[in-house]
């Protein structure tokens, strides 16, 4: 491996937010991704460019590399890996919102929005592939294989989600093993990366790897909860996309449980109807059943798991920001 980067900021003082301890190394992430995503044609540059507004929390290349520095060692690898996980979950995103008809992400128009859905399915398969390329150039097959097994999970989870669309019937097992697939996968695969490739002993590695697998359940519960009750002003996003596909979710799950048969029946043709109308017509029923409070309990659930797991790491601050961001994923609004 490279030597251990300690370069500060370019700054020279680091940002007083949640990744402080890593904002140049979160940098250096960005310029991988800008060098590696150049095309000398304009309109593929344009349309590359557009998905930079997507950015986000940058959680997933920020867990890598807060676990890295968690465990002791932060070499020019994370910064590598830091990308080729965040081009992966862009490019998922990107065929999330061909599969959601979804108009809007992070308060611009979605790739599929702006120019259409072909151009959004070619733009997620060209940062998949560049994504793949980019871990190929480690030289390390530990890398390319945890990368593609976890890629495989996503894409399956998605399919099974896919599949299930319309199945008002879906229970809550299959519910967190499709979600294990589509979210929590990718999470625990750069917590994995992170601790792996830090040195740190397997012990660590897989205790690091059920930490990220909880949180990311964690996320997507929440992510869930918002797409039912949340403000798309605040989100920044399209809301309602997974009713009006109808694709259950745990709080759906959870409400569909909780009814008797005429209830069931009621609430499954609300689901099915046409119109905007069905997320306002469902919160009541969603509140007065608990089926809301239930989902949060879940997530809360999972987030302890999640935070127990980091005992396997001395005190440091990047351990505190890693139980700080653990708690932030349960108790957002966007």
């Amino acid at each position: 491996m490279n030597p251990v980067l300690s370069a500060p900021p370019k700054n020279g003082q680091a940002p007083p937010d949640l990744y402080s301890p890593i904002a140049w190394d979160l940098e250096q992430v960005e310029d991988v991704l800008a060098r590696t995503l150049e095309s000398r044609y304009s309109r593929v540059a344009a349309v590359v460019n557009h998905v930079s507004n997507y950015r986000g929390k940058r959680l997933r290349p920020a867990l890598l590399l807060l676990v890295a520095r968690a465990c002791g060692r932060l070499t020019h690898e994370h910064h590598v890996l830091g990308a080729v996980v965040e081009m992966i979950h862009t490019a998922t995103l990107v065929h999330d919102d061909v599969l959601d008809s979804a108009t809007v992400r992070r308060h611009v128009p979605t790739v599929n929005a702006k120019w259409d859905n072909q151009t959004s399915v070619l733009l997620g398969d060209y940062l998949f592939t560049h994504a793949f390329h980019l871990s190929a150039t480690l030289g390390d097959a530990r890398a390319c294989k945890i990368i593609g097994e976890a890629t495989n999970r996503v894409c399956e989870g998605e399919l099974c989600q896919g599949l299930e669309q319309g199945n008002l019937g879906l229970g809550e097992e299959n519910y967190f093993d499709m979600i294990d697939g589509k979210t929590a996968e990718l999470i625990a695969c750069c917590c994995r990366l992170g601790a792996l490739f830090s040195g740190a002993n397997e012990g660590v590695v897989e205790s690091l790897t059920t930490y990220g697998r909880q949180l990311g359940l964690a996320f997507q519960i929440a992510d869930d909860l918002l797409d039912l009750e949340g403000d798309e002003n605040a989100t920044g996003k399209s809301l309602g996309t997974d009713l009006d596909q109808l694709k259950l979710t745990l709080p759906l799950i959870h409400l569909l449980d909780q009814s008797t048969e005429a209830g069931k029946l009621r609430l499954r043709q609300l689901m099915a109807s046409s119109g905007n109308h069905k997320r306002e017509k469902l919160i009541p029923h969603l509140v007065e059943s608990g089926s809301l409070d239930y989902a949060r309990r879940r997530a809360e659930d999972c987030a302890g798991q999640a935070l127990a797991e980091l005992n396997c790491l001395p005190p440091s601050p990047c351990r505190s920001l890693l139980e700080v961001l653990t708690r932030r994923v349960v108790d957002r609004n966007s």
